[in-house]
């Protein structure tokens, strides 16, 4: 038997982004970044927005162009996570901490970009260098209206060391995408660039879901004709796969035949669930081969993490009443995202079918499910039913 103290390092990473040496997939997609980075290399600017639900790998496509825009085009990769930042001058902070920390393996770059931002360098420390805030947020606002002067600026200092330009992804946008100013700061830096008489060859990459790339535009509507947009779909059984079966032989583990097709399928495509079913396998097993009972029990487990990761408080206290537990098990036995009242209907007993409208009023209200068409209703994040469908499983 294995023990915790003898286990390797896990090779799943939940809640992070997928490191490069286990993405797998998305051919169709990188090869349309690639087109961008390409056009970029030539002189050009792109402008993408790699759209998707939540949880279904934006962030590890992004992370992955990332990698191949350095390797193989020579540009200078930003992966800017804004999570909190809501506004530009917050935008702006982050974009500068990053590319302070990027691990940026030229030394004459990394050297001419330090020597720029010298300013915002603070002590040296142990493990690097803090970051001066102080200076840095004095410089905030004419950093942020003057955002592309500040990249042509960098850009030029590095240059001349084979850079070819610039790929810069904003990440994680829910919450500056609810500020008017970010759709116009973008559309701004873009237009602005267009019309330039020196271009600054660059690749400009937004993720976000889908209703957030709807919010920009109706923020402010001439965004929307700037981004190509690049749809991330769940992945299919053979990706999952290859998926599994790449991580799992990084730890020296064999997986059952019988046992990988259970994980990918109650992984749903979703590579965020993909890794926390996993991750609680990988330390579930004690002989390095994972089998049926395995990937029972780490599934089971993985429902627990999905339910206080992304399932919110008020939806759950919601559903504690044994009625709506008895609707919504019946809504997510297909493990479909959406529904229709007249389908529910048809299985409910008379006592359900009276709080059916009561129940979709209030899961409406905790923003967990919205219309679409007559009678017609999704969940808002994939998780709550893929949440509900393997919590029901434990139960049973």
């Amino acid at each position: 038997m294995i023990t915790y103290l003898e286990k390797s390092r896990s090779p799943f990473y939940p809640g992070q982004p997928v490191p490069i040496e286990l993405f797998i997939g998305r051919q169709k997609e990188i090869e349309r970044i690639e087109r961008a980075l390409v056009q970029t290399k030539q002189g050009k600017m792109q402008v993408l927005f790699i759209s998707g639900e939540y949880g279904i790998g934006k962030s590890s496509l992004a992370n992955y162009s990332k990698f191949i825009a350095e390797r193989n085009f020579n540009l200078l990769g930003i992966h800017v996570f804004l999570g909190n930042s809501n506004t530009i001058e917050s935008v702006a902070q982050k974009t500068v901490e990053t590319i302070l920390r990027e691990q940026i393996y030229n030394e004459k770059v990394l050297d001419k970009i330090k020597n720029f931002l010298s300013k915002y360098i603070g002590k040296q420390e142990l493990f690097g260098f803090s970051i001066n805030f102080e200076a840095l947020k004095n410089d905030l606002y004419d950093i942020s209206r003057g955002f592309l002067p500040f990249l042509k600026n960098l850009y030029n200092r590095v240059k001349e060391d084979n850079i070819s330009g610039i790929l810069l992804i904003f990440d994680e946008i829910n919450g500056i995408a609810k500020n008017p100013e970010f759709a116009h700061f973008i559309k701004t830096l873009v237009d602005e660039n267009a019309t330039s008489s020196n271009i600054l060859p660059l690749t400009l990459i937004l993720c976000g879901t889908e209703e957030r790339r709807k919010e920009l535009v109706e923020r402010h509507q001439p965004i929307e004709r700037i981004f190509d947009i690049i749809d991330i779909k769940n992945m299919n059984e053979n990706e999952m796969k290859e998926f599994f079966i790449k991580a799992f032989n990084s730890v020296e583990i064999k997986v059952d035949e019988k046992a990988l097709k259970l994980i990918c399928d109650y992984s749903s495509g979703l590579p965020k669930i993909m890794h926390i079913i996993g991750d609680n396998i990988y330390w579930i097993d004690q002989d390095k081969f994972v089998d049926f009972k395995d990937a029972i029990e780490g599934i089971l487990s993985a429902a627990e993490e999905i339910g206080r990761r992304f399932v919110d408080v008020q939806v759950l206290k919601a559903i504690h009443s044994e009625d709506y537990k008895s609707i919504l098990s019946k809504i997510v036995q297909k493990q479909k995202k959406s529904f229709s009242k007249k389908e529910i209907e048809e299985n409910l007993s008379s006592r359900e079918k009276e709080k059916l409208h009561n129940f979709l009023q209030r899961m409406k209200k905790l923003n967990a499910i919205r219309s679409l068409e007559r009678g017609y209703y999704e969940f808002i994040n994939p998780m709550i039913p893929l949440y509900l469908y393997l919590t029901n499983i434990k139960k049973k």
